[in-house]
This record gives C-alpha cells, structure tokens and sequence, in this order.
C-alpha cells in the first residue's frame, strides 16, 4: 500500500478525546491531526516522539491532517485504523497473504446477518468473510488485541461463527503494524470476554491469520505471517 500523496513530518505533542493530537511540524506550525484509533494506545503513544501526518484535501474535514503512524523505539508504527483495511483488500486482491490466496472475485465492506465484514472473496469452490483488525499493542515480544474493551469485535467473533455455519469461510485477519513483535495473542488481562470469544470461534473452525506490516513514511506492506499463541 503506497500513501497516495506526500506524508508531513511533526512531533507529537499530545493525543487528547481519543480521536485528536496536537503535532508541530517541521516548519514550527503546530496543528491538530485526526486519530483514527479509538484505542488506548497503549506501547505506541510517546509525546515528543516523531510522527507522519497524511495532508487532507476534503474541504469540509475540520482537520486538515490524519495521523498515520508514530516512530517508538526507533520502528515506524502504523496507527491509522484504515490503512490495514486497504492494505489487506490488496494483499488478497492480489493474492499475496499466505492461505487467502486463488480468489477471483474480492470485495470491500459485506453485510451477513446483523454485521458487515470488511471483506468478502469467493472463487468456483468456496466463498469466504474476512473482518480485519488492526494491531498496535505491544507486550515483551508479543503483539496483543484488543487495547481496550471491545463489544464491536466481541459481535464480528459471533457474527464469523455464523459464518462458518452456514458452510462458509471465516476468517479474523489481524494486521500488526509494528515489527518489534514476534508472536500474536489476545489481550486477556484488557478484554476476557474478547479472549474467551477468540478461543471459542477458532473451536468453531474460524480461522486466525496475523501478518506483520512493516511502515514507512513511503508505503506498508506485509513482510511476514506471525505464530499465535490463545
């Protein structure tokens, strides 16, 4: 996934009503970037830190930049939630994620029963629902989700279910956007229902897939399929 236009360059200031951040660029102008992570943040918020802002050419947006990832521990990490969307539709599209391959048809934004999937493939033999997430969340070498509580995800988990159901594929596609990590898991001490949910939907043939993204200020693209550990 390659950034469409020219990213700016700032330092962060602070993050405040989960969905803004104050950030002075290199010219001295210090100006307010929309956050797209509703999360906590947690392992990849660090005032002062360096950042990359994506420019905004909607008139009526009230901000004029996005945020699009943070420099922690010298590594880029991605935090704009819908890069990882885009990023897989291509990947898949494509057929570069490894087990979400020989698709001929690849669709965005799918509605089954009462929740709409991020993505939707199908070839002559299967059909398949992909809800992707985005990861951030770092612990010792373990990336973990959620960061914070999250009924809408604990919703996809039971929706996928009944996917599989039905005889069709489901699949929970976690994107980590930072490479200081080496395995996946979920964050039980932030969010058990979310954990127990996983452990049960995976007993119910829904499938895990974690790639890791590696992000620089030019592009994201996935380097690796990561272990998981529930």
């Amino acid at each position: 996934m390659v950034f469409a236009a020219e990213l700016v360059h700032g330092y962060l200031i602070k993050r405040y009503k989960r969905f803004l951040a104050d950030v002075k660029l290199d010219t001295g102008e210090t100006v307010v970037a929309h956050c797209t992570n509703s999360g906590s943040m947690t392992s990849c918020i660090e005032n002062g830190a360096e950042v990359y802002l994506s420019p905004v050419t909607d008139p009526a947006r009230k901000t004029r930049f996005t945020w699009e990832m943070i420099k922690i521990n010298g590594e880029w990490v991605g935090i704009n939630t819908a890069n990882p969307n885009r990023l897989a539709f291509e990947a898949i599209s494509e057929g570069k994620i490894p087990g979400l391959t020989g698709y001929t048809k690849v669709v965005r934004e799918v509605t089954f029963g009462d929740s709409r999937f991020d993505i939707y493939a199908e070839n002559e033999t299967e059909k398949c629902f992909v809800e992707v997430k985005n990861v951030t969340m770092k612990e010792g070498n373990y990336a973990l989700f959620p960061d914070a509580i999250t009924t809408r995800g604990q919703k996809h988990l039971n929706t996928l279910v009944e996917v599989k159901a039905s005889g069709m594929r489901a699949v929970m596609l976690y994107v980590v956007q930072r490479m200081d990590i080496e395995i996946f898991g979920p964050a039980i001490n932030i969010d058990p229902d979310y954990s127990k949910m996983l452990r049960k939907a995976t007993e119910s043939g829904v499938e895990i897939i974690v790639m890791q993204a590696k992000v620089t200020p030019f592009k994201i693209e996935f380097v690796r399929k990561l272990p998981v550990q529930l």
